[in-house]
Formats: C-alpha cells, structure tokens, sequence
C-alpha cells in the first residue's frame, strides 16, 4: 500500500505541483491555461488547457489525493452510432497503454484516465503524464471521431 500523505505533506506537494506547472506554462506554448479549483471546495484539483491539434482543446483535470495524484481528460462524448465498434476500440488501445488507459465515464463519454502514487510524483513524471494524455487524445482522437459520428462524416 502507499504511503499516506497528511495535510503538511499534502501541502509541500500541492505548492511543488503548483511549481511545476507554473514552470511548464512559461516554456510549453501547447498549455493554454493552469486554472485552479476553488478554494472553498475540498480537493485539490488543477485544470491544464492545451491546444491540440486533431482537438482542438485538451483539458486535463489532475486531482491530489492522500496517496495518489489522479489525473484524466475528456476524450468524446457519447456515440451517435457505433456504439459497440467505438467502445470496443478504445478499451483495445489499452493494451498497448503506459500510464493512462480509456474508460466510459459519466453519460457513456469515453474518458483517458491514470494515477500516480505521491511517492513517484516530481516534476519530470507530472511532464510524462501531461504529455502521454495529450498524446494519446491526439493519436486516437479523429477514428474514435469517425467512429462515434459516421454518418457526419459520410461524403
């Protein structure tokens, strides 16, 4: 099991987080925006924009618990068509997935989601698991696409 993070520790990791990003907005002109949850609300969450390219924008939401850092991103919204086809190709993708994998999340959206014990977090794997989200959306995005609206695509 993990290790337990309690509010101090939590605390130092949330300030590096903050950090990191920080220093990625300044040298990645991909990330839009870092954006914060409220203060108020009891998770510590962060919201990373990105331009994408098959996308046009990437959200990535990263969410700091006591043992982990969870991390996903809204890849589709729920099929018009295909349903079966369109599932069955992203949860196939996962096997061949490091660090992220594709679930149905609410209102059968498909969603690339991952976690990373605290203990492995530093700034060099919080830049691998930014990147491997807006990689994977970019690399599967437009079939998913197609897939899920054929017949807005059909000529």
């Amino acid at each position: 099991m993990t290790d337990w993070y309690d509010d101090p520790r939590l605390d130092a990791v949330e300030a590096s987080v903050d950090g990191w990003l920080t220093s990625f907005r300044t040298t990645n002109p991909a990330i839009l925006a870092i954006d914060r949850n409220e203060p108020s609300e009891p998770e510590r969450r962060w919201y990373v924009r990105m331009a994408g390219e098959e996308k046009e924008v990437i959200t990535i939401w990263l969410t700091l618990g006591q043992r982990t850092l969870k991390y996903e991103t809204y890849v589709l919204p729920a099929p018009e068509e295909q349903h079966r086809e369109v599932y069955e190709y992203a949860l196939r993708q996962n096997a061949g997935l490091v660090g992220c994998h594709f679930c149905i999340g609410g209102e059968d959206a498909i969603y690339l989601r991952g976690e990373l014990p605290l203990a492995a977090l530093d700034e060099e794997e919080l830049d691998r698991v930014i990147g491997t989200l807006w990689v994977t959306v970019e690399r599967f995005f437009r079939t998913l696409l197609r897939l899920a609206f054929a017949s807005r695509f059909a000529s």
